[in-house]
């Protein structure tokens, strides 16, 4: 009995070893492909290689996928980075300083990374273009964290971080509707004449260029000046600059070199495929925003973080209407945008309110309903005040809008009949839910909700158990939940600021101010040099 197991064992062993020596020709193809920088290539024979069957087979196509991905990573990495073209300074105190503040905090240099995934891409191609050094790829590291959203206590917003007048300098159009400062094209087209000029004007020092990008041209001019020398002559480590632009440089070049050697730094850099993230599409027309997110069957969040310019919940009336979407639902889009019924079209205003005006002598104006507009302006009671501006959802066309009264009542005849035009969802029942929730998410009344599942509007529901949600496949969704983008800043009190002109300023109250400024509620000044917490609406704020 023992001889026969072990005759067994050696059996097994040895179909091991056979199967693991068995050369893989797909893999073999592409690492070769990927070693002759031929993506085109390896991104055909991942795909199209013959299946393989068997339990032994499949670990080692996924290991060979894990392999390809891996190098698909180092493509976009290793091309980055032989396009660098600035000397590091490793030696130097300040650069080491923070290559080892990276170096302690990895995780923080592959979360900026994932978040660059649908910008990174992009940046590198138009920096390529120009001639730039890609180095400069790495400024909205440093600058927002790849947060489009990002905001400063100056003002600055973006990716690149403009503030307004450098912004309008620049091309970028500020107001009610859109911030260009915010948009991916429009940003790096804008930051990237900014540097070309910035380069010129210090006669091709990138160095320089990378301060004055920080500190404004006239404070490094202005430096310069001081230091004495020649500024064709000059270095950035001679001058004396503001203390944020003295770690500025420094960070530009260490994450230049966490980047280049990765693994030396305790870093894991993300997948980043060298090709489109995104495609433009032009509605040619006047598109809610949620409409569009339904439409290309992503979340509204995705659309948001693609198109983050718009302060609305819609293209500008006037246009344009490009919309970034990811490469694979455009053609999705397209269809969808194709079949959507012309009842379906709204067409978003702005109306600035006049003295005497109501919310439902608007709606009235405007064939819209009082509902409509509280919605789309989260508005809780039906008090307006003169000059505030309203968003309002209009029809189109002379066509009535979809969610009036009659429109409603057809919708709920369609619900209850579950014609044709109607698509049922199954939905199964989360912690937390409600009725009324999940009829909010989904665009359709809690009545109708519980009448196309045999319930009552007060009914309880449990966890786990499914509804049917009966919604038109062309039906407009629900708006944004959030058409918010709350970032904290640091803001230090300049001379002769008050409270109430800061909060002009950020569009806040006083009375919010201090209730995250607890220490200043009971003194009655603030004085240059404070520093005071303020959560800012970046979205809503136009300046």
């Amino acid at each position: 009995m023992k001889k026969a197991k072990t005759k067994i064992f050696l059996i097994l062993g040895a179909t091991q070893i056979l199967i693991s020596c068995t050369p893989n020709k797909l893999e073999e193809l592409s690492q070769k492909r990927i070693k002759d920088n031929s993506p085109e290539d390896f991104y055909v024979y991942k795909e199209k290689g013959p299946k393989e069957t068997g339990v032994a087979t499949h670990a080692k196509k996924k290991n060979s996928d894990i392999e390809l991905g891996q190098q698909e990573q180092a493509l976009f990495w290793d091309d980055l980075t032989k396009n660098f073209l600035i000397d590091r300074e490793v030696g130097r105190k300040k650069v080491q300083i923070h290559i080892n503040w990276y170096k302690r905090n990895p995780k923080h240099v592959e979360r900026v990374s994932q978040r660059a995934k649908p910008y990174l891409p992009y940046i590198v191609k138009e920096l390529k273009k120009n001639g730039l050094p890609l180095e400069f790829a790495l400024l909205p590291f440093i600058e927002s964290a790849f947060d489009p959203f990002a905001y400063s206590h100056g003002r600055a917003s973006g990716l690149w971080q403009f503030i307004p007048a450098t912004g309008r300098l620049y091309g970028l159009e500020i107001d009610w509707w859109f911030d260009a400062r915010r948009d991916i094209r429009a940003s790096t087209q804008a930051a990237i004449r900014y540097l070309k000029r910035l380069n010129k004007l210090f006669d091709g020092n990138w160095l320089l260029t990378a301060a004055a990008y920080n500190a404004g041209e006239g404070n490094i001019l202005k430096s310069i000046r001081r230091s004495g020398i020649d500024r064709k002559q000059v270095e950035f480590w001679q001058l004396k600059v503001l203390s944020e632009t003295s770690s500025y440089v420094p960070r530009l070049l260490a994450i230049s070199e966490v980047v280049s050697n990765p693994s030396e730094y305790g870093v894991t850099l993300p997948d980043m495929p060298d090709e489109p993230y995104w495609g433009v599409v032009d509605t040619s027309r006047q598109i809610d925003l949620n409409t569009a997110a339904r439409l290309a069957e992503i979340s509204q969040e995705t659309l948001y973080s693609l198109n983050p310019g718009f302060n609305q919940w819609a293209t500008r009336p006037e246009g344009p209407h490009e919309l970034l979407l990811p490469i694979e639902k455009v053609e999705v889009f397209k269809k969808n945008l194709d079949e959507l019924k012309k009842s379906d079209h709204v067409a978003w205003k702005r109306h600035r309110v006049k003295k005497g005006e109501s919310l439902s002598g608007i709606a009235e104006k405007y064939n819209s309903t009082v509902r409509q507009i509280k919605s789309a302006n989260g508005l809780r009671k039906n008090l307006i005040r003169k000059n505030q501006s309203l968003l309002i959802p209009a029809p189109r066309d002379g066509v009535s809008y979809t969610m009036t009264r009659e429109s409603r009542l057809t919708r709920k005849q369609k619900l209850l009949t579950a014609s044709s035009e109607v698509d049922p969802i199954s939905y199964v029942i989360r912690d937390g839910d409600s009725l009324w929730k999940i009829a909010s998410e989904h665009g359709i009344k809690v009545k109708d909700l519980a009448r196309a599942n045999g319930l009552g509007v007060s009914s309880l529901i449990r966890p786990g158990n499914e509804l049917k949600i009966y919604a038109s496949k062309n039906r407009p969704a629900p708006y944004m939940k959030e058409r918010t983008k709350i970032r904290e800043i640091r803001y230090k009190v300049r001379d002769g600021e008050s409270l109430s002109l800061i909060a002009n300023k950020f569009n806040l109250t006083v009375k919010k101010i201090l209730l995250w400024n607890s220490t200043y509620k009971n003194k009655k000044y603030i004085r240059p040099g404070d520093v005071l917490l303020l959560k800012v609406d970046v979205v809503n704020l136009i300046n």
